[in-house]
């Protein structure tokens, strides 16, 4: 019968090995060193790499998680404004239609570019209308805006106190929207013994542009190719 064959492992011999192989290294030619002193040194350089990767890769998600972090509080306010937004979508579609509507009243009261001559006529039928004498009516110079044009008008009438209020409160309550600015009465004269008033002031009227006016509008503000911004 065989005998189970038996190998003796001499540690200590083993750690004296290599242990010598550590001994005296020229730090100059590492490539003269033992094998054993080569593959320590090889994986000490990759752990060192891997650890300083490492090192580097979590300082910058910690950076970027308190990056986000800073931002939460920001988010949480914009996420309960957009859900306050969700809930009363229904209601902020219906103050929608109700501005809408309301735009589209006011611009029925803008008079068109061949009304403008029926406005100015209305204008001087309310202050003859009240037995006022107008010594100046004058329009000046149209002013285009974004979307309407604004007709400014200078005038200078005379009459009784009375007449000229219910002057101003006919002008106010024309179909189309005019308003009084720079309004100033003052009485007409010491040789006038009528008592009667000179209102001066500024009627502004407005007109909706037609499509071509907006069209040129917009064209004309436009910025130029190449222009410095």
């Amino acid at each position: 019968m065989a005998r189970p064959s038996t190998m003796n492992f001499d540690v200590t011999g083993f750690v004296d090995q290599a242990a010598s192989q550590f001994r005296n290294l020229n730090s100059k030619e590492p490539g003269q060193w033992p094998p054993l002193p080569k593959i320590a040194t090889w994986l000490a350089a990759c752990a060192g790499v891997v650890v300083a990767g490492w090192f580097a890769l979590l300082s910058s998600s910690t950076e970027d998680l308190e990056a986000l972090r800073g931002k939460e509080p920001q988010l949480k306010v914009t996420y309960k404004d957009r859900l306050g937004q969700a809930v009363n979508l229904s209601e902020f579609r219906k103050q929608k239609l109700q501005v809408q509507e309301y735009v589209t009243q006011l611009e029925k009261q803008l008079p068109g570019k061949a009304e403008m001559d029926a406005l100015l006529s209305d204008i001087n039928q309310a202050g003859l209308g009240r037995g006022l004498q107008f010594e100046l009516f004058r329009p000046g110079q149209m002013q285009i805006k974004d979307y309407y044009a604004e007709l400014p008008i200078a005038i200078r009438v005379t009459g009784r106190y009375h007449d000229v209020g219910s002057f101003a409160a006919d002008v106010a309550n024309l179909s189309r929207i005019v308003t009084l600015q720079n309004m100033s009465i003052t009485p007409v004269g010491a040789r006038d013994a009528s008592g009667n008033l000179a209102m001066e002031a500024t009627a502004r009227t407005y007109r909706y542009l037609d499509a071509t006016e907006i069209a040129e509008q917009r064209k004309g503000a436009a910025p130029r190719p190449g222009a410095a911004k």
